[in-house]
């Protein structure tokens, strides 16, 4: 719906602002097991929704400012969620005070790591990855890696869609996949996954999600979401879901909804009882509904009326369904009949729907390997000059297991001492796709 995509550590964050983040320091980080993730040793669902109040256009980060994310985090609590999604944050500035509020009502975010300014170009994704674009890349990562509760990031949101040339970009966004991954492994002692956000696009769903799970451990994807509206006030099997949940079974990573909830008919979010129950969850791992504030494109639960987004949050009708769903379907006992050992895809074949031949990726930019070990530094926010054009037209590959700058291949799953590794439907109904439409975000 959404179509956009240092050595940091706890004693940094509490250099900021000592009291929350030595709260936040015993929030335990989400890792990967088998086909699930997991909270230490308790499976762990994600139960959340898709946060970006204002929608794209207003170009707010709500992780910035206190003013907008404090009343937010308040209805949070009242709907019991335990993950949030954020699409566009700012690089350059601090997001301490939001971020450990979130933590200490144990909230975990997931975050699109790319913005309209700095992602891959779906129409031309050669010269879109860049030095300049990682740079931004990993400039996100440094400033919310310090924060405990940052589970995740998004390496592209529906770059691949339903136009067959668009899976060409699949080879430059799991590259960035990867080197996302060798940078998190290089400047933090802690895990943080990464994985992609794909479009519900029948024709290449499932060659999308073999190719972020095919190859070696270094470039492979933690996970693999997608953006699923096929729900509308059906059930499980009208709404097709029980195709996809038997098209997935013995995939090798955790797969989650990363936005879902049609608004055809009136919403009464019956997606999440499924997802709890024993039909999904030896496959998936929740899902994120879509979305919080109401906006052009109707899906929200809230409205807020000015345009700073500090007004008044005014419970629509669907705040009250979403809720009762929530606290009627809790979170499963025991491990949801998991798979507790990771299975590697085989790589798609080229097809009329998949283009894309060979498995090689494109080699990290030598001018970008710097930040591995110096870090990112400031990032450009989300009002920089922008990279879609700062590379070269065409790029050398780099042989399988070669990692971004030379790591050792390893994933945060196999540093924590797990099994396996961790790894653009045009869900975008209105306004998003079409301001986001040709970008990676």
């Amino acid at each position: 719906m959404r179509s956009i995509s240092v050595l940091s550590t706890l004693v940094a964050a509490s250099a900021v602002q000592a009291g929350p983040a030595k709260r936040q320091s015993t929030l335990t980080p989400i890792t990967v097991k088998g086909n699930a993730f997991f909270k230490g040793t308790e499976r762990f669902y994600i139960r959340g929704l898709d946060y970006q109040p204002g929608g794209s256009s207003a170009n707010i980060d709500p992780l910035a400012d206190e003013k907008v994310c404090m009343p937010d985090i308040e209805k949070f609590k009242t709907l019991g969620i335990n993950t949030i999604r954020v699409y566009s944050t700012d690089n350059s500035k601090d997001h301490s005070t939001c971020m450990n509020a979130l933590a200490a009502e144990g909230i975990y975010v997931v975050l699109d790591a790319n913005n309209p300014l700095y992602s891959i170009n779906r129409k031309n994704p050669a010269p879109s990855y860049n030095a300049e674009y990682l740079q931004s890349i990993f400039a996100t990562i440094d400033e919310f890696g310090k924060y405990p509760n940052t589970m995740a990031f998004f390496s592209g949101n529906e770059v691949i869609h339903d136009e067959k040339e668009t899976t060409l970009t699949a080879p430059y966004v799991k590259a960035v996949t990867r080197d996302m991954r060798q940078y998190i492994r290089a400047r933090f002692d802690r895990p943080i996954l990464v994985g992609y956000s794909a479009a519900d696009v029948t024709d290449n769903r499932m060659q999308t999600a073999a190719y972020f799970n095919c190859g070696t451990d270094d470039e492979r994807s933690d996970f693999f979401a997608f953006n699923d509206y096929s729900w509308c006030t059906s059930d499980f099997v009208t709404s097709g879901w029980n195709k996809k949940v038997e098209a997935f079974t013995g995939y090798g990573l955790p797969i989650f909804l990363s936005e879902y909830g049609c608004i055809q008919n009136v919403r009464d979010f019956g997606e999440v009882a499924a997802l709890m129950s024993s039909n999904m969850t030896s496959v998936y791992s929740g899902g994120l509904m879509y979305e919080y504030t109401y906006e052009e494109n109707k899906f929200g639960i809230v409205t807020i009326e000015d345009k700073q987004k500090y007004g008044p949050r005014v419970e629509l009708p669907e705040f009250d369904a979403f809720a009762q769903a929530m606290a009627a379907n809790p979170a499963p006992q025991g491990d949801g009949g998991y798979t507790p050992t990771q299975k590697v895809s085989e790589c798609p074949a080229k097809d009329s729907h998949w283009i894309v031949e060979g498995t090689r990726l494109p080699k990290f930019p030598e001018d970008a390997k710097k930040y591995l070990t110096a870090g990112a530094g400031k990032g450009p926010g989300l009002n920089g000059p922008g990279s879609q054009n700062s590379g070269p037209a065409t790029h050398d590959f780099a042989e399988p297991g070669s990692a971004a700058g030379g790591g050792t291949g390893k994933s945060p799953s196999a540093a924590a001492g797990l099994a396996g590794p961790a790894p653009v439907v045009i869900s975008g109904l209105v306004l998003l796709t079409t301001l986001f439409g040709a970008l990676a975000l």
